[in-house]
């Protein structure tokens, strides 16, 4: 089994190939306003650097939010081209599930910056979850924390949060291996969960 990981959930690109388990590449790299222009030909370039043809892997898994809403459109469009024009299954996963399962922490806490005080944030216990992923004020989220000591803050963005803060650098071959079996489907099913309303949405209500 091969398997593709895409995330274009930040400016970040995170991407690579696990094989039997077994990360064999990956690409970790901030391209800001590149994203959209040079996300598919890192992607490409990553094949070619091993010799594997596209057609060689098996499933796609995508994180499809929550993040940057133009990120996640550019994850999303490359996976459900590629799964489409070669009948493979996708993978759908929660980026805040991702960043949990990056690291070894007692209470883990992804958090990603929403702007205005809010954050996307979720809290897990191993795999239980405390919180379920949502957009939530910051302070809300500390207030859920109050009383909780042992645990830690996942984000690469720039919040005073303490010293309970660690980056996020994911374990591509943890998280794929912990979300393979997951749930496939239908690349036409496959859509953003932004957890919020785009301004757009917001400013016809």
């Amino acid at each position: 089994m091969r398997i593709l990981y895409i995330d274009t959930s930040s400016s970040y690109l995170y991407t690579g190939i696990v094989e039997e388990g077994h990360l064999i590449s990956e690409i970790k790299e901030d391209l800001s306003l590149d994203l959209s222009k040079v996300a598919l030909p890192r992607i490409a370039s990553m094949f070619e650097e091993h010799e594997l043809r596209p057609d060689s892997i098996d499933k796609i898994m995508v994180v499809n939010g929550p993040g940057s809403f133009t990120g996640i459109r550019v994850g999303i469009t490359i996976a459900k081209v590629y799964a489409w024009s070669l009948k493979i299954p996708i993978i759908p996963i929660n980026g805040l599930e991702a960043m949990a399962t990056s690291i070894s922490a007692p209470i883990k806490v992804p958090l990603i910056d929403a702007r205005r005080g809010y954050v996307y944030a979720a809290i897990y216990n191993n795999d239980d979850v405390i919180l379920e992923p949502q957009h939530i004020l910051l302070s809300d989220l500390l207030s859920h924390l109050s009383e909780v000591e042992d645990y830690m803050f996942i984000t690469n963005n720039e919040i005073d949060l303490g010293e309970k803060k660690c980056g996020y650098n994911p374990n591509i071959e943890t998280i794929v291996n912990r979300f393979c079996q997951g749930s496939s489907c239908n690349p036409h099913m496959v859509n953003p969960e932004y957890l919020k309303l785009t301004e757009a949405e917001e400013s016809r209500m």
